[in-house]
């Protein structure tokens, strides 16, 4: 059985775990949608109510009945490097690579369904209070004067992108920024804004779920830091145990989202509170693992490699 991995080619976060396959002996194929067509390949027939699908890349071919799962890790844009990309391409590129891969039996990390899903914030918010998390309040509206009074109700609050930074050339960064006394929000009905009450941290929390495996690492903030994705706060990531609420919390949480794979981000407070901030569902936990030890790399392969 093989493990069919799809992501883009410079990523480390997967060269972990394509590492700790090989020492299994695990067949695996690692697949760029972006290179589809050209530098790989798609065949997909139903006939008389049978279903067969080969995939190519690398120089390496895979059936659909040979497939054990499916890792969803960073894809690129179907038929992104074909040399003549377009949308209708990619559409169509689309509409085959995943309509072929859903007709498969193959377990996902994660079901790209259940993962667009996972990325809407608001969806987070309402689930991570249902779950059991202690969630800062939290405010998405285009209405200026509702902006200004849940300002006015919380004092410090910070703004939030709600899909992430646009995506363009150069890279662009949008941290999350704290709110300046006496702010005319006129602007929030250009679009909708996301304001959420200010947790005064005194450290970040990342934890990863990988299959209800929970690993978590804290890293000191800086004084004053908002936003620990930004900034060097002189201090290293370290793993830190698992309070039993939030254990549960993480559990009911995965379970109604459908995620085998997910990236919890906290703000940790004076009194060890870890308020939920976001989770990821195809976050990055390299740099976690490099820095702490933490078995995260195997805990992925092993959930992804043949169940006996």
């Amino acid at each position: 059985m093989t493990v069919l991995i799809l992501t883009c080619h410079q990523d480390v976060t997967t060269d972990l775990v394509v590492a700790k396959l090989h020492e299994r002996g695990v067949p695996l194929v690692r697949l760029d949608p972006a290179g589809l067509p050209g530098e790989a390949g798609l065949s997909a027939e139903y006939v008389r109510g049978d279903f067969h699908c080969y995939l190519s890349a690398d120089g390496r071919m895979v059936s659909s009945q040979a497939l054990s799962s499916i890792w969803v890790r960073r894809p690129g844009e179907p038929a992104a490097h074909a040399p003549e990309p377009s949308q209708w391409l990619t559409a169509e590129t689309g509409q085959a690579l995943y309509g072929a891969l859903y007709s498969t039996t193959a377990r996902w990390m994660n079901h790209p369904r259940q993962a667009a899903q996972a990325r809407l914030k608001p969806w987070q918010l309402r689930f991570a209070h249902q779950s059991g998390f202690a969630v800062p309040p939290t405010v998405i509206t285009t209405f200026p004067r509702v902006a200004k009074q849940f300002a006015a109700q919380y004092g410090k609050v910070v703004v939030k992108c709600l899909s992430g930074p646009p995506r363009r050339e150069p890279p662009v960064s949008l941290p999350t920024t704290l709110v300046e006394p006496g702010t005319d929000f006129a602007d929030v009905a250009a679009g909708p804004t996301l304001l959420q009450r200010y947790v005064p941290k005194r450290a970040d929390i990342r934890l990863t779920s990988v299959g209800g495996r929970t690993f978590a690492a804290r890293k000191l903030s800086a004084y004053g830091q908002v936003d620990g994705r930004y900034g060097d706060t002189g201090h290293v990531w370290e793993p830190v145990g698992v309070p039993d609420r939030i254990a549960r919390a993480v559990r009911d949480y995965t379970e109604l989202a459908g995620l085998a794979y997910a990236a919890f981000d906290f703000a940790e407070d004076a009194e060890k509170v870890w308020w939920f901030l976001e989770c990821n569902q195809g976050g990055q936990f390299g740099f976690v693992e490099l820095e702490t030890g933490q078995p995260i790399a195997e805990a992925v392969a092993s959930w992804l490699a043949p169940q006996t």
